[in-house]
This record gives structure tokens, sequence and C-alpha cells, in this order.
């Protein structure tokens, strides 16, 4: 929940949060919610917002957002009740903390920090999800460069805004928005930079926690010449795919992915080569571009948030804060053009600037988060057709900016 307006890039206009989070226990039969919990003290957790469930652990991840102090990282482990018992908490290592993840082996977490864009990389311990240190590796994209951009409360632009003025002061420094590693050997870690529209691909090396090489990066603009935005990315759960969700031009683009040359370099890595060989060769190739608004649609009305893969494989999905709506597109399974898409439709969240949004274990539901009117829908999900209806079900919450599904076993 977003608590301190003043400290956070884009400008909400829904209510602040007085607690940092609120638990609830989903229903999977009707999609249903009960509220278990309104905890954390929003003086001690400020703008909590991007949060990962660990794979193996009864542990959740949340990174805080700041962008005039350096954000946290805070591990929480969860009762079934909706208890949260706070493990540890450690510092993100930049300003405005906005994405977490962790590597193959779960020995490390990866974190990006939007405003001043770092990367940094976090040990933890395999047995209880716990933080074993600090940071244990740092890389700033600005190379010790000052941020040009001045702070929103300084008399910076509003990050909500997608006008050409917004647009111009966001791409005065690199904004790293996410990091996700490769599928197939984990590493290589993209990061989309939506202040100089490239996704940066690194090489990761595993054994060290470490981000060695930056070895490419792939421009994202539009044939207009204009800056795409990237913001978040997605690897389909079958294909050589990637899936960008573009937040100026509100696009998807879609591009293919080497994963033979991913192989040739953890191949290289692992015997001890220099991989130095492999700069300027990048893993991906561009494939398709395609809207998640309507064309008749202002792109300054509406900034993309999240994209997903529904568990099928099938579709895709994307969020449109302005013009308040889920696009949903259907991945092309046959031809020469498989992985690429096509639109479903667009459908209306019930609510304003849909930042986030869920799909429960079955994929049958999707829970959205529309930070700007306090509330918190669900919609039955068609696993066939890929529409989308309300259920009818709807929750106050104020300014929700992140849902995080967590399953609890059974002995806790």
């Amino acid at each position: 929940m977003d608590s301190n307006f003043d400290k956070l890039a884009h400008k909400p206009h829904g209510t602040i949060a007085r607690h940092s989070f609120y638990i609830f226990k989903f229903d999977p039969s009707d999609g249903s919610m009960t509220l278990l919990n309104v905890a954390g003290d929003t003086t001690d957790i400020v703008n909590p917002a991007f949060s990962r469930f660990h794979p193996h652990l009864n542990v959740i991840y949340v990174c805080t957002e700041d962008i005039e102090e350096n954000g946290e990282i805070i591990a929480y482990r969860i009762g079934r009740d909706g208890d949260l018992i706070q493990l540890g908490r450690v510092d993100a290592g930049g300003t405005s903390t906005c994405y977490i993840t962790l590597d193959q082996d779960t020995r490390y977490l990866l974190a990006v920090n939007y405003w001043d864009s770092m990367i940094v990389t976090i040990p933890l311990s395999l047995k209880t999800g716990n933080f074993t240190g600090g940071i244990v590796s740092m890389h700033d994209p600005k190379r010790g460069k000052s941020i040009v951009t001045r702070a929103r409360r300084s008399g910076g632009v509003n990050h909500s805004n997608n006008d050409a003025r917004t647009i111009a002061a966001r791409q005065a420094d690199p904004h790293s928005h996410a990091i996700v590693l490769d599928p197939y050997k984990g590493c290589i870690a993209y990061v989309p930079c939506l202040g100089k529209s490239v996704v940066r691909e690194f090489f990761y090396d595993a054994t060290q926690g470490k981000i060695m090489i930056d070895l490419n990066y792939f421009p994202c603009i539009m044939a207009s010449g204009k800056p795409d935005g990237p913001r978040y990315l997605v690897f389909h759960p079958y294909y050589d795919v990637m899936y960008v969700v573009n937040e100026f031009s509100s696009t998807v683009t879609v591009y293919s992915v080497n994963r033979h040359l991913i192989s040739e370099i953890y191949d290289a890595s692992t015997s001890g080569e220099c991989i130095e060989r492999f700069k300027g060769k990048s893993t991906l190739t561009f494939l398709q571009s395609i809207s998640t608004i309507p064309n008749t649609f202002p792109k300054s009305k509406n900034c993309c948030g999240r994209i997903c893969i529904h568990k099928s494989g099938h579709f895709v999905l994307v969020s449109n804060r302005g013009h308040q709506s889920i696009t949903v597109f259907q991945v092309k399974e046959q031809g020469d053009d498989i992985g690429c898409l096509s639109q479903v439709g667009f459908f209306l969240t019930r609510g304003k600037t849909p930042r986030h949004f869920k799909f429960d274990e079955s994929g049958t539901y999707l829970i959205v988060a529309n930070q700007d009117s306090d509330n918190i829908s669900i919609f039955n999900f068609d696993r066939s057709s890929g529409k989308m209806t309300y259920t009818g079900f709807e929750y106050s919450v104020p300014s929700p900016n992140f849902i995080c599904r967590c399953i609890i076993s059974e002995d806790e």
C-alpha cells in the first residue's frame, strides 16, 4: 500500500494507507476473499511495493519505494491466520526500489532501484530464506554520474503522466525497472531500462551472486523514433520468446530468444573461459510490436503497468493505467510467427489505475488492484477464450499497488 505520496516518483490519487499490508484468504470455489489481517506500521515501512514469495519456503520479500532515501527489503514469515513475522531487513542500495527476483538456486536475491537505477544482489539462507548479509554486488548504469532529473517534490515531473514533457524528463537518466533471469541457465539478467529505452543484457555469475559483465543492450524505440519505455518483461513457458511491456508507447514488444547463445555463454563461463568475446552479441531478435489500447485512445492518457502470461501459455495480459483496462492477447501457436500475439479484447477493471493484477493458483480468477480508486476487483477468466467477466466481488483497500499470492502449507 502507498503510505507516503511525497516519497514516490508517481503521484497516486487514492487514499493514503494507514497500514502497510492487507492479508486476505482466497476462496478458489467462487473467487471471494476474506480479510484476515491488516498489518504494518507505515512510519516504519514506507510505501511497501513489489513483493516476491519464495518458491520453496514460507517467506515473502517486500521492498519499499522512496525517491529520497535508500529503500529496504524486508523478509517475513506468514502465519495461517495472516500474521506477519519479520525475519530480517536489509538496505536495498538505492532509491525507489521497484523489483525483486531470486536466482535459480535461491542463494541470492536480486533487486532493482528505479530512481537511481542501482542493481544489487543480496545473499539468502537456503534453510530459512532470511538474509545472511548485506549487498555483495552492485551495478550502477549511471557509471557514477549524478541524477539529472529533480525529485517530484522538488519540482520534478509526476511519473504517472505520459505527456511529452514527462517522457523527456524521464529519459534524462537511466531508470532500471526490473531484473529477470533467463529461464534456461539463469545466467543472463535482462534489465528493462525505462529511462534509456533499452533492455540491457548482463552476465550473472550465480556462484558469486554477482552481475559481472554488461554484454549488450537492445534498443526499444518505436518506428517513429520515439521511446517505448520498457517496464517489465516475461518469458513464455514453452516457446523461446520474451514479451516486454512498454510504459510510454502502450505496446507489447515480442522477441525471440537465442537459447543456444545463452548456453554457449554459460558453458564458456563454467569452463573458465573469458566471456568478453560475447559482448555486443544480443540474445534477442525483434518479432512484433502490438498496441495495448484502442487505436482511437490517446497514448498520452495511458501508461502500461503489469504484464503476465497465463499458466497455460495461451494468453498474455497487460494492465492499462488510464484506459483502466486489462488487455488480453492470444499467443499464436502455429506458423512462422509462433509466440506472436493477437488481440482478444479490452476489459475494464471496475476501478482507476490498475497498477497490478494476479491470477489465482488455478488460473480461473484474476485479482486486480485499482490503485487510484482504492479497490480490488475479482474477475472470472475463461481459459478457452481469454475473456474476463466480473464476479461481483470487490474489496475496499486504500491505494493498493501490488498483489502477491502466497501458498501456505498445512503444517504452518
